[in-house]
């Protein structure tokens, strides 16, 4: 699984400062730029020789698991791939991503969730796949909170692009920035069934996005965090918190997932 991009425009200063003087831009822009020079952030090293360590599941896991539903996560990732390079050779824009969309469908046909949640959209790799699992599972809606490219104009028009029409009837798509989207979200629902954090990677970032959301986890909600060999917040959350985990991938390019336990009572005969 390689190292997940956002959706890369052509960027400017002038952009950057234009979306600054937009209402609430400036506020989410200055906390981006703290969380990212704060001493928590040079721990990746540190991180990486943690997990290390660990017992690393990969994509025959999945397979062992629920072979036809591994099999239905990599045809729709191929699907969405391609849908991807339709978009970026008819458009010129340069999108990257959706490393994990193939273990996120997955885990998602498997665990069933009514309500999921979900930071970071960029172009929509995960919101797609997301939303067909939710379309296959036959119940569900997707909340999704994002912050958009501040360097490019118009920033909004990109976020989700990826998603088609016909699924975007269960998805409400805020875009005011984690920390203004997620207490909104958690005002609309009873519970969290599954939670996908691939928002702010700073660990003061993700320390908010993770501790928000407690209250409303439901109590066999499957939690995902992505990229958590950037620094050691996964591995000082857990150990905090007394939580049983999963990695996935490589060392330096692990996913965390907690309560994968709960997938078993659900597991596909």
């Amino acid at each position: 699984m390689g190292r997940p991009t956002r959706v890369m425009y052509n960027t400017s200063m002038a952009h950057t400062l234009r979306n600054a003087l937009r209402p609430g831009y400036a506020r989410v822009m200055v906390e981006k730029v703290q969380r990212r020079f704060a001493r928590s952030e040079n721990t990746r090293a540190e991180s990486v020789e943690w997990v290390r360590h660990q017992e690393l599941k990969n994509w025959e896991w999945c397979h062992e698991f629920a072979p036809a539903l591994a099999e239905e996560a990599r045809e729709v990732g191929a699907e969405v791939r391609a849908r991807a390079k339709q978009l970026r050779e008819s458009t010129g824009l340069r999108i990257g991503g959706g490393a994990r969309i193939e273990l996120l469908y997955f885990l998602v046909r498997c665990a069933q969730p009514e309500v999921i949640v979900e930071t970071g959209v960029a172009a929509g790799f995960s919101s797609t796949v997301l939303l067909e699992a939710l379309k296959r599972n036959g119940k569900g809606r997707l909340y999704s909170s994002d912050f958009p490219y501040f360097r490019a104009k118009n920033p909004e028009e990109y976020v989700g692009i990826l998603v088609p029409e016909e699924l975007r009837e269960n998805w409400t798509l805020l875009v005011k920035g984690d920390t203004v989207n997620l207490p909104e979200i958690l005002s609309m629902v009873d519970k969290i069934d599954f939670y996908h954090y691939d928002s702010d990677k700073s660990y003061n970032g993700r320390t908010y996005g993770l501790d928000i959301v407690q209250s409303k986890l439901s109590d066999d909600a499957v939690v995902m965090v992505d990229d958590i060999s950037d620094n050691v917040f996964f591995r000082d959350y857990v150990a905090k918190n007394n939580l049983v985990f999963d990695l996935f991938g490589a060392p330096d390019q692990a996913i965390g997932v907690l309560n994968l336990a709960a997938l078993n009572s659900r597991r596909p005969s």
